[in-house]
């Protein structure tokens, strides 16, 4: 038979109360050393296990942090989620992480909701989604990042009209004038916004938008590369394609090479986000990401322990950024 030690036991072998017992372990900073010296000596000769359930029930915690991020096949959420993931853990919690697509955001939601956690990290947010308006009814912590909604809080994003716009600029600047843009659902604001930032650009260069081909995906493979075979079939073809992701430029490199096209001979190509995998020499792809350093996700889990512990309300962060030149865009 296999005796399972208890809180009871340890304080009884320590020679202590069990109130104290508990302190030690959730609140250490108001117990006196020798008195943590002691239970802790306790707790490893008596090879007591905390039960983590019980305990946030006393602390009204679980230690999980919620993570609904989206589809690993863009590495912007591989380089997102793996920072997020590390920062959580390195602050003692458990990360919950779910995958959202637009075909699955409905159920992802249903389940975070059933399951407790002490705060919510999520990139699935739509401009006008309902679900805002639930978690701060339930007066959880949350943020979202890459994502903005349209009430205007609880975010940390990158200048998005501004990234849109220096990418543009960056490719007009080079001498091309035939280009054109790939998207995403302008129900996002990542994507209505660097849209945006594209439009201002041909603006400020005298260029009219409705003479620009644009095109619209739901940013997976199969669209992608419907909006390449279009893009071949025009009756100018484009000498800069300009994407609003990484992930959507990495697949337009990879869909002109299974063509024959060389990049940026044939087509320059510039994307948004500048994710690890862009910097790679065999990409080197031309972009415009953070200013900062760190990643995107790294900066809301932050942000997030910052709301967690009190230390500011509400957060409503636009960090700037940069263009990276490198070997898929030239002069025309």
């Amino acid at each position: 038979m296999v005796f399972l030690v208890s809180s009871k036991d340890v304080a009884k072998y320590a020679g202590v109360s069990q109130t104290t017992v508990s302190r030690v372990l959730n609140t250490p900073e108001f117990v006196k050393p020798k008195t943590i010296e002691k239970v802790m000596k306790a707790i490893e000769e008596l090879n007591y296990i905390p039960n983590d359930i019980a305990r946030s029930l006393v602390q009204k915690k679980t230690g999980i942090i919620t993570l609904i991020s989206g589809p690993l096949h863009n590495p912007f959420f591989v380089d997102t989620t793996t920072a997020i993931v590390n920062y959580v853990n390195a602050r003692g919690y458990k990360v919950n992480v779910y995958f959202g697509t637009e075909d699955n955001l409905d159920s992802v939601y249903n389940s975070v909701l059933e399951t407790k956690a002490d705060a919510i990290i999520l990139s699935s947010m739509l401009y006008k989604d309902d679900i805002f308006f639930k978690l701060e009814k339930l007066g959880i912590p949350f943020i979202m990042y890459n994502r903005k909604h349209q009430e205007n809080r609880h975010f940390v994003e990158i200048d998005n009209v501004e990234a849109g716009y220096i990418a543009t600029n960056h490719i007009l600047s080079l001498g091309h004038r035939d280009i054109c843009w790939i998207g995403g659902p302008h129900e996002i604001s990542t994507f209505y916004e660097r849209c945006k930032g594209f439009n201002n650009a041909l603006k400020d260069n005298g260029i009219d938008a409705k003479t620009i081909p644009v095109f619209f995906t739901n940013t997976n493979k199969e669209d992608i590369k419907r909006a390449f075979e279009e893009i071949l079939e025009l009756p100018k073809k484009p000498t800069a394609i300009c994407a609003a992701t990484d992930a959507i430029a990495i697949e337009i490199l990879n869909l002109c090479l299974e063509r024959g096209f060389h990049v940026p001979k044939d087509f320059n190509v510039i994307g948004i986000d500048n994710v690890e995998l862009s910097k790679h020499h065999s990409i080197s792809l031309t972009t415009v990401g953070l200013e900062s350093e760190k990643s995107l996700g790294f900066i809301a889990i932050e942000k997030l322990f910052e709301v967690m512990e009190r230390k500011s309300a509400c957060i409503q962060q636009t960090e700037s950024v940069k263009l990276f030149p490198r070997n898929t865009t030239c002069k025309k």
